[in-house]
């Protein structure tokens, strides 16, 4: 009887819990013109729950850097909506990688959407031209050493510089990155993909961002953070860090 009534009451308290009413993150996530190839990688990444902790709203101008064959950039495009626009930045490398790119962008289907692709160390961004910019699981390959010819070598310190330079004051960076072991700085960066959480708060402080959001939906503490992370056994099972940084 007891039993009963502890579930009764737990029945009556989960009714009367408030719920979250559905909002443009979710109305772009589920989004009926989204490719198809798109769509599994949604339980993993929770890009609606991620833009919404960066505070991604309509109207805004942002960069999606790095963004490979434009996933990210095409949520966002829902959400800034025809008053916003989205750079989706790449150089080179990245635009021969991200298989899909030509088919997102065809027949301008995302009108609000550029594709830039760029020599990362003069990206040529306006000043305070950006509300909001996102690094997505690519900040540890501005610390990433490849051949050269598939590599060119990057200039960190220029990139964080020109992103802060390009962000309004109070501009958003949002950052997403596979976690590497403490201590290890960007070690890990080339051969495990890696970077350490720290470490990069204290690299995006050191170029005038505070941290003033994070969140834990990515993070998996079966990860021993020592494994490669973009091919092999981990992939979609990294333990990810979350942070949004306000430019001061």
């Amino acid at each position: 009887m007891k039993m009963r009534v502890e579930l009764l009451i737990a029945l009556l308290m989960a009714l009367a819990a408030p719920t979250r009413a559905a909002d443009l993150y979710d109305a772009a996530v589920a989004h009926r013109g989204r490719p198809g190839s798109d769509l599994p990688r949604d339980a993993l990444d929770h890009p609606g729950e991620v833009l919404r902790l960066a505070g991604i709203a309509p109207g805004m101008h942002v960069a999606d850097v790095l963004a490979g064959s434009g996933y990210y950039s095409e949520l966002l495009s829902y959400v800034v909506g025809p008053s916003g626009k989205v750079l989706l930045i790449n150089n080179a490398a990245y635009d021969a990688w991200s298989d899909g790119l030509d088919a997102r962008l065809a027949g301008n289907r995302l009108p609000n959407v550029e594709h830039l692709t760029v020599d990362l160390n003069h990206m040529n961004l306006p000043p305070h031209s950006l509300d909001a910019v996102l690094l997505i699981k690519v900040y540890h390959d501005l610390y990433w050493v490849g051949p050269e010819e598939k590599w060119p070598m990057i200039d960190v310190d220029s990139v964080l510089t020109q992103l802060a330079a390009a962000l309004k004051p109070g501009g958003k960076l949002l950052l997403v990155d596979h976690s590497a072991k403490a201590g290890t700085g960007s070690g890990a960066a080339t051969p495990l993909h890696r970077i350490e959480e720290a470490y990069a708060i204290k690299d995006f402080e050191a170029h005038g961002f505070k941290v003033v959001a994070k969140s834990d939906s990515l993070r998996r503490p079966d990860d021993a953070r020592d494994q490669l992370t973009y091919k092999g056994p981990m992939v979609g099972k990294t333990d990810r860090f979350v942070v949004v940084f306000r430019k001061l």
